[in-house]
């Protein structure tokens, strides 16, 4: 057996992660006497659905953290057994940067550019050089 299996911090968890299954399984039980109340809607019968699974949310993201630190400490072991069986004096090729290759903006043909855009960019270079001035 493991030394330090049940830690303080273990305890808290497991108690909270109780703790809220049993809250969300009396609000769960509250739904379904308001559901069955003459004034009782199916809302509150989807809340009796609902709030277990509310209550089971805790537990299910302990076990998510637990198993994803488990493959991440499966990684890293694999990591180091691939770097130590490496020969030491080995060279490691170094990550090549990416191409980027960057197009110059064209400018538009003039030669189809309609008689309204025209004006309207006459317009506004009018006004640009009025307000330089």
């Amino acid at each position: 057996m493991r030394s330090g299996l049940i830690t303080p911090r273990r305890v808290a968890i497991a108690v909270a992660c109780v703790l809220s299954l049993v809250v969300c399984c009396g609000l769960a039980y509250w739904q379904w006497e308001r559901f069955s109340q003459a004034g009782g809607t199916f809302q509150n019968l989807g809340y009796v659905f609902q709030w277990p699974l509310f209550g089971l949310f805790p537990a299910f993201m302990v076990w998510r953290m637990r198993k994803l630190a488990a493959q991440r400490r499966a990684e890293d072991a694999a990591v180091g057994a691939d770097t130590s069986s490496q020969v030491a004096g080995e060279p490691v090729a170094a990550p090549s940067e990416p191409v980027v290759t960057v197009e110059p903006v064209r400018t538009p043909a003039h030669d189809d550019e309609d008689d309204e855009l025209a004006a309207y960019n006459r317009y506004l270079r009018e006004l640009h050089a009025r307000d330089q001035r």
